[in-house]
């Protein structure tokens, strides 16, 4: 191909330019004669415009054929002005090869007016395509205006998606041709001056193709071949057979030669040889190889012996297969022992059947095969057994949940024979070991028994025993029944509700083999702890009842409802419960509970009560009244409190006295009417603050977090202004008053003592009254200094000896610092274990000495204190018992050094 293209470079293309019309020029390639061997679709054609990599691009006025290389220009425009150079490329070698560049001038002497499209390029009239290939159609023409290039199929049938028409380029593609594809095409050129049309036909043709082919085979003498050979193609392909690469002559009648196939009876040995069949059309052909072997043996038996032994139970029937190896297939005769059989026994194929086998039958029996070419023998034993027999009686048992059974499958057998017990379920095998441990085999050495423990209604149903030997295979069925509580009821219906009843209907479930007996019925509310039993008419619902009557319902709560039968082995599993009902709106009758009241602001009564639960207000709009009158009067007052959830009504007036007693009653109502009232109680209003200040306040440091206060009590006196106790406010001398923090006592109490303060800060401390109605006016402020820290240093150097039952302790002396009190003392704490409460004295030396019992352990703390409290604790010592010391209930100590 480079050779060529080299040529086509060097002299032999010419591009000529002829003037068709003013700015209408066509760059012709002039046609090359090519090799066979050269094969174009392997070329690719582009033009360079003046210098590369500039190349002319297609569109509706430019047109580059790749069939035969040319350049078309449409309509010269200004622009086209310029050297072309022709570019082949060979896509298999990546090769590219190029011509002279060609110069392109307009011409002036001349006008060209508009005309009718020319088609330049065209496709054949006839174009042949083979299957599954991808066709291209060009067409291309010349015209003023450009015209343009339409596609179309003669026979109106639309494209198919695959196709692609590429206008611009004047190029009709379609890939995997089918024979649908197959047609007249009709390229249309059009302008405003005119159209033009070209058309061409696209014919399918397909080279054979084998569907059904021959397969190598291997034949004994005598029998017959037939070898199917189908092809696909168009035209159809006709057939012919070779042997051995010779055109197979059906010379002789038992040689046959029939649409592709080839048959031959009375295969002989000059009938070995590879065949050909070969399949044609004018397109192509193509070749299916296969190799016939024809095979002459004689009798053979050295792959397929008699089977030695064969067994067969007394009565039973016994195929003993005779397969020997031979071509052709000759005579087979038996014989038992020396004795020949008779031909009744002897089937077809040469297997020898025996019916109804009894003891006699046993011995030794030989296969002879015979053909022209030799005779062979075989011999196998045929061993008659003792039949097996299950001696358990098929049966129906009939057990109670929870309850286990043994099923028997007791059996008699040959004794040289090995036994296997399989039991199935519902005719599904039981794995023992699995179902939960409900099965386990109990059988000896001639039983299959099994035991289900703890039976539960799913294992009713068809259990079978099935015992397999060498020779036979028996079974035997029980129906076990399981008698259970009762299924769930179904189908529960709300028939018809009233405020206080609701009737049901249901249907029963399975009685599961044990008479329902009685219904219960129960209930649930969304106020309910779950289900709970109701009360039903009749009490006592029977089993052959199928409704009922539920009463004592609370009004207006919505209901679901369940039904559970028993019977004589249990209760059962509840229903579905029914779908939700609401009783009916009725007046309330239960009245608030806890009625009270009491306290709140000057001139109040308050009264509360809790509220009606919601299961128990009998319908919509429930609210409650209020009655209340001034003791000893005679009239009622009254006020609607018109929310269920309320449990509170103050009734305020500036007439009302402090502390007066009242009566008060409180009573319900909702949308059906009034309920009763519940019982008159006494309930005092709102008593007026203290009205006095306590006196003689005093207040002093107990240490640095400790402030202990006192005052003169206020007397009770008789404008009702009663004292419940005291509140203490305090706060340090650098906060607000406002950010101060309280305190409260109860009672006549006059004192208190004030916790959590810090030391060395000065606090302000008031005092006043309290009660229900609130704290009266304040004390006189005093104010108090909180002592210094206690010591933060801990005791150290802590030493300990134990000399005559005694344990001697000292340690360095702790000094206070700057802020801190000074050190007055020490604590020694000492307890027997971890957990005990300690023991302390205290010392004002560094010095102690314990007389303990020493067969104890002992662990040990020391602690400074002062006037501002203990400081921090040394770390904690630990004594070890000392055994064999005497034990002495006393405790001494003595100061080795003074503070």
């Amino acid at each position: 191909t480079h050779h060529l293209l080299h040529q086509i470079n060097s002299n032999q293309t010419k591009l000529v330019f002829s003037l068709f019309s003013r700015g209408i020029i066509l760059i012709r390639r002039v046609s090359v004669t090519l090799k066979p061997w050269c094969n174009f679709s392997y070329l690719t054609f582009s033009w360079i415009f003046n210098e590369y990599p500039s190349f002319v691009k297609q569109d509706t006025r430019r047109f580059i054929s790749q069939e035969t290389g040319n350049l078309y220009i449409a309509k010269v425009e200004p622009s086209d002005v310029g050297n072309y150079t022709c570019v082949v490329t060979n896509t298999v070698t990546k090769t590219r090869v190029q011509g002279p560049p060609t110069p392109l001038v307009l011409r002036s002497d001349g006008i060209m007016g508009e005309y009718e499209p020319k088609i330049e390029v065209q496709f054949p009239e006839i174009v042949h395509v083979a299957k599954g290939l991808t066709v291209k159609l060009e067409c291309f023409a010349l015209g003023n205006p450009v015209p343009s290039i339409n596609w179309n199929r003669v026979d109106g049938i639309p494209f198919s998606r695959k196709v692609d028409v590429r206008k611009a380029s004047g190029v009709l593609e379609i890939p995997y041709f089918q024979q649908e594809d197959a047609g007249t095409y009709e390229c249309v050129a059009e302008n405003s001056r005119g159209r033009n049309t070209v058309k061409g036909k696209l014919s399918f043709y397909a080279p054979p193709h084998l569907i059904e082919k021959p397969e190598d085979v291997q034949k004994p003498i005598d029998d017959s071949l037939v070898w199917e050979c189908k092809a696909t193609g168009k035209p159809k392909p006709s057939y012919r057979w070779m042997k051995n690469g010779e055109n197979l002559e059906s010379l002789e009648e038992r040689i046959q030669v029939a649409n592709g196939a080839l048959s031959i009876s009375r295969l002989t040995l000059s009938d070995i040889g590879m065949y050909q069949c070969v399949a044609g059309n004018k397109h192509g052909e193509i070749y299916s190889n296969a190799e016939l072997r024809v095979i002459a043996v004689a009798p053979d038996f050295s792959q397929n012996q008699l089977r030695s032994p064969t067994m067969v139970k007394e009565g039973g029937d016994v195929l003993i297969e005779c397969r020997p190896k031979m071509s052709p297939w000759g005579v087979i005769s038996w014989r038992k022992g020396s004795e020949a059989l008779r031909e009744i026994f002897v089937l077809d194929n040469g297997n020898l059947r025996i019916q109804n086998s009894t003891r006699p039958d046993a011995g030794l029996y030989t296969c002879v095969a015979r053909n022209q070419f030799g005779v062979a023998s075989s011999s196998g034993t045929l061993m008659v057994k003792e039949p097996t027999i299950i001696t358990t009686a098929p049966s129906t048992l009939d057990v109670t949940v929870g309850e286990s059974i043994v099923l028997p499958c007791q059996v008699t057998h040959d004794p040289s024979l090995k036994l296997m017990f399989t039991w199935f379920f519902n005719e599904q095998l039981i794995h023992f070991g699995n179902h939960g441990g409900y099965f386990e085999k109990v059988g000896g050495h001639s039983a299959g028994d099994i035991m289900i423990r703890n039976i539960q209604l799913r294992h009713a149903g068809k259990y079978t025993c099935a015992v397999q030997t060498k020779v036979d295979s028996i079974s035997i069925a029980a129906d076990l029944v399981v008698r259970g509580p009762p299924g769930p009821p179904t189908s529960i219906h709300v028939e018809e509700i009233s405020d206080t009843t609701a009737s049901l209907s249901w249907r029963p479930g399975p009685d599961n083999h044990s008479p329902i007996t009685t219904y219960t019925i129960q209930a649930r509310t969304p106020f309910s702890l779950g289900w709970q039993a109701v009360t039903t008419v009749p009490e006592v619902v029977e089993g052959r009842s199928l409704t009922a009557t539920v009463i004592d319902l609370s009004p207006w709560v919505e209901y679901e409802f369940r039904v559970l039968a028993s019977n004589a082995i249990g209760t059962g599993e509840p229903s579905k419960p029914s779908k939700q009902a609401r009783t009916k709106e009725t007046s309330p009758k239960v009245t608030p509970a806890n009625v009270s009241g009491g306290g709140g602001s000057r001139s109040e009564l308050v009264i509360t009560w809790e509220p009606v639960p919601e299961e128990l207000q009998n319908g919509g709009g429930f609210g409650y009244v209020v009655a209340f009158r001034p003791s000893g009067a005679t009239g009622w007052m009254q006020a609607a409190v018109p929310l269920s959830e309320a449990s509170k009504y103050v009734f305020k007036n500036e007439s009302i006295q402090p502390f007066s007693p009242f009566q008060v009653k409180v009573g319900v109502y909702n949308n059906e009417g009034e309920g009763p009232f519940g019982p008159v109680i006494t309930i005092y209003s709102a008593e007026e603050e203290p009205g006095r200040a306590p006196t003689r306040i005093r207040a002093k440091s107990l240490s640095a977090s400790e402030i202990e206060v006192s005052w003169k009590a206020l007397p009770w006196n008789t404008s009702k202004r009663r004292v419940l106790g005291y509140e203490l406010r305090y706060w340090e001398k650098r906060e607000k008053e406002e950010a101060a923090s309280v305190q409260r006592t109860v009672g006549n109490q006059t004192s208190a003592i004030i916790r959590g303060v810090r030391g060395s800060n000065t606090y302000y401390v008031t005092v006043r009254a309290y009660n229900t109605a609130g704290a009266g006016p304040p004390s006189v402020t005093v104010n108090v200094t909180t002592k210094k820290p206690p010591p933060s240093q801990p005791p150290v150097k802590v030493m300990w000896n134990t000399l005559n039952s005694k344990i001697i302790l000292n340690w360095e002396k702790v000094k206070a610092l700057e802020n801190e009190s000074e050190v007055t003392g020490y604590k020694v704490l000492y307890k027997r274990n971890r957990h005990s409460r300690p023991s302390v004295m205290e010392t004002n030396t560094t010095s102690v000495e314990l007389s303990l019992p020493m067969n104890e352990e002992y662990f040990i703390q020391i602690k400074p204190f002062g006037e501002g409290g203990e400081g921090s604790s040394s770390r904690q010592i630990t004594i070890p018992r000392i055994p064999g010391q005497s034990i002495v209930d006393s405790l001494s100590f003595t100061a080795r050094t003074s503070l």
